[in-house]
């Protein structure tokens, strides 16, 4: 028997699930004022953004599955793609193998912002400024910031100061980071929302507003504030400093879209993902190599078979997906099918793999990143691949 200090919810109004509750409350407070799902979703996004910076912002991107109650399951893609200066023959030319994971080198275009106003504009209710209000209020008038906010900031607080320092302004004030209990503030986030709504009034209805937002992000003042930061040479985990590739027309050349989602029936349901510019399907074979009969849910077996095919998925996720562009070269339906894991499940033993063994659905051979075939090394996990 399982037991949990949680109650279960449940409601006649409406309910909001977030990771932070001041994101939550500001939802709720959206559906409470009219607004619908959609209008929610927003408007918590946009306070995630100021609560949680450690963990995303509208400069990142996100994977969006919607589900309206009389239409289809639909993916909005706000995964940005990368730099058209982002090439091979680029990186080497720096001298390098392996894309830095940070700084400017490691930026995509950036999709958060542009997805969610796109989600906004298609199947929202209220205007860019009543979904704003709430993150400009939290960024204005500051927020006790989470725990982990002060850990980040102070694991690489050096960058902060010496390479950072205009955001060194805000999570750095007096010299220490942020700090549960202190309120938190980012005016410089507040001003841009405030600039991108005065510069964006009057453009036409709440759709051409959401539009003429959406061009000053791609075209306007923070387009080129993200060029400008982009040309700025920053250090980053190759130790040197770096410009990066982004540039205004790869701003300008991007959009969010939407997609047919990726999809696997399980058990009388039909679960969707995102497609494999995303890791979203890793879960869809994961069920698929679910044998018929599981063993005793919470047994030993049973977590043995689902982390082993975990691993199996996961490594296929290395050899076959891909980004938008390439999706129709991702072999999914392949890698969905029964015959294709019934062969994957024979692998899984009576013992934990160390193994990283990609398969070759319909009879293709499986293609790795040198970083990977490193690790496949490492671990004696060639086998796969012959």
């Amino acid at each position: 028997m399982q037991f949990t200090t949680r109650p279960t919810l449940s409601g006649t109004f409406g309910m909001v699930s977030s990771t932070h509750w001041l994101a939550s409350q500001s939802a709720m407070a959206v559906l409470e004022d009219g607004g619908n799902a959609y209008d929610a979703a927003v408007a918590g996004a946009f306070v995630l953004h100021v609560v949680e910076p450690h963990l995303n912002g509208p400069a990142g991107e996100v994977p969006i599955l919607l589900a309206p109650a009389d239409g289809e399951v639909r993916v909005l893609c706000g995964q940005g793609v990368a730099p058209a200066g982002a090439t091979v023959a680029h990186y080497k030319g720096l001298g390098l193998d392996l894309v830095p994971g940070t700084g400017p080198l490691a930026a995509a275009v950036p999709g958060a912002f542009d997805a969610w106003l796109l989600l906004l504009r298609d199947h929202g209710t209220k205007s860019l400024a009543d979904v704003l209000k709430y993150a400009i209020g939290y960024a204005e008038h500051g927020h006790a910031p989470v725990e982990r906010v002060g850990e980040t900031v102070e694991t690489v607080r050096e960058l902060f100061e010496t390479e950072w320092t205009s955001s060194a302004e805000i999570y750095l004030p007096d010299g220490h980071p942020p700090r549960p209990g202190e309120l938190l503030r980012n005016p410089a986030l507040a001003a841009t929302w405030q600039r991108l709504l005065a510069e964006t009034a009057g453009a036409g209805d709440r759709e051409a507003e959401i539009d003429a937002a959406r061009e000053v992000w791609r075209s306007g003042f923070i387009a080129e504030a993200l060029v400008r930061q982009a040309g700025r040479p920053t250090l980053d985990t190759s130790g040197e400093r770096h410009t990066g590739t982004l540039t205004a027309a790869d701003l300008a050349g991007w959009s969010a879209h939407y997609e047919a989602p990726a999809t696997y029936d399980w058990n009388g349901w039909t679960l969707c993902k995102a497609g494999p510019w995303s890791q979203g399907p890793v879960l869809l074979q994961q069920l698929a190599l679910l044998p018929p009969e599981l063993p005793a849910q919470g047994s030993a077996d049973y977590v043995h078979l689902l982390v082993e095919g975990c691993k199996l998925a996961m490594a296929d996720r290395e050899a076959w997906y891909g980004d938008a562009d390439g999706a129709d070269r991702v072999p999914l339906d392949d890698l969905l099918s029964p015959e294709y894991n019934a062969q994957r499940r024979r692998l899984v033993g009576d013992k934990a793999s160390f193994e990283l063994r990609p398969g070759a659905p319909g009879g293709r051979t499986p293609r790795l990143s040198a970083h990977a075939l490193v690790a496949a090394v490492e671990g004696e996990g060639l086998d796969a691949l012959g």
